[in-house]
């Protein structure tokens, strides 16, 4: 039987040198214990915030204007999420694609979101003792919809100059039939904590489904502004960066770099670029060791000799 040939980016070669004891249970206890102290140490110089949850009351009572605004735009579908498409709802055109894939529309509608219908009305007609309210909601209800775009229109033009007077949303119009009650009642709920509670209760008593009130929160300028002042948003390398810390989780440095760079940053589908991206690097590390030449590298390169330098000297 012939002797079996030597594969230098496969094999190891056998060790000719000599062997020196090594305790592995005092280097490695000594390991856990010197990086525990560090942890604690860096841990209460650098720990993270206890930043405070924000929630649809929060925004409501900190920007009255902003929230009225952002529900306006829910009921007329210019917001984010009414025109975001899969997985919440169908809107043509809508979703990232790469090339002829689809690929949120191969998902489908999963979290049916209708924004006007979600954010706005079903959390109002579940207030209770409130006879204007309902009358107003069946006026808005039994409207046809060029109706209800005319209000929506004539209630946008005066938005500009939104007022809170009072706690109360007031908006120099008479055009916009049954919205100035509506946007008011609603913004008047979500100060309460109303709307909070009316927004993650539609599947069951016991419930931890925030998808509605992250969506409401995401649609607004008041949450960009709270993300952009704590360094958080895409131009600002976003998941690099924790809140009001830095640098945060920059193991994601390698994720969120694509961001800042074209194509990623300019295209419509800059999230499903970064997604394949990152899994052929990912399919292409994986497969290192089965890949002749790359494999090689580390071998040629020798840079085990700079690591193991004193053993290497201790052999000559």
């Amino acid at each position: 039987m012939s002797k079996k040939s030597f594969r230098p980016d496969v094999d190891a070669p056998k060790w000719k040198g000599g062997y020196s004891p090594y305790d592995i249970i005092k280097e490695g206890t000594i390991a856990l214990v010197v990086i525990l102290v560090l942890t604690l140490i860096f841990a209460i110089v650098f720990g993270s915030p206890d930043e405070k949850a924000i929630t649809v009351r929060t925004w409501s009572n900190a920007d009255p204007i902003d929230f009225a605004t952002t529900a306006l735009s829910e009921l007329n579908g210019t917001s984010t999420s009414a025109a975001y498409g899969a997985p919440y709802n169908n809107v043509p055109g809508s979703g990232q694609a790469m090339g002829p894939l689809k690929l949120e529309q191969w998902v489908g509608v999963r979290i049916p979101i209708n924004a006007g219908k979600d954010f706005v009305i079903s959390p109002l007609k579940s207030l209770p003792d409130q006879p204007i309210l309902d009358q107003n909601l069946k006026t808005w209800s039994t409207a046809s919809t060029t109706t209800q775009n005319s209000w929506l229109s004539s209630y946008g033009k005066a938005a500009a100059k939104m007022k809170v007077v009072k706690g109360q949303i007031v908006v120099n119009t008479t055009s916009a039939g049954p919205l100035p009650v509506m946007i008011n009642d609603l913004t008047q709920m979500a100060r309460s904590g109303a709307l909070d509670q009316a927004l993650v209760t539609g599947h069951g008593f016991y419930t931890t489904d925030y998808t509605k009130p992250l969506l409401f929160l995401a649609d607004s300028g008041y949450l960009s502004n709270l993300a952009s002042n704590q360094h958080l948003t895409g131009d600002q390398w976003g998941m690099m960066n924790e809140t009001g810390s830095y640098p945060g989780q920059a193991w994601l440095w390698l994720y969120t770099f694509w961001y800042q760079i074209p194509p990623f940053n300019t295209s419509a589908s800059g999230d499903a670029l970064v997604f394949a991206t990152m899994g052929v690097l990912s399919l292409l590390l994986l497969f290192v060791p089965f890949i002749p030449g790359l494999r090689s590298i580390p071998r040629k390169l020798k840079i085990y000799r700079l690591i193991w330098r004193e053993h290497y000297q201790d052999s000559k």
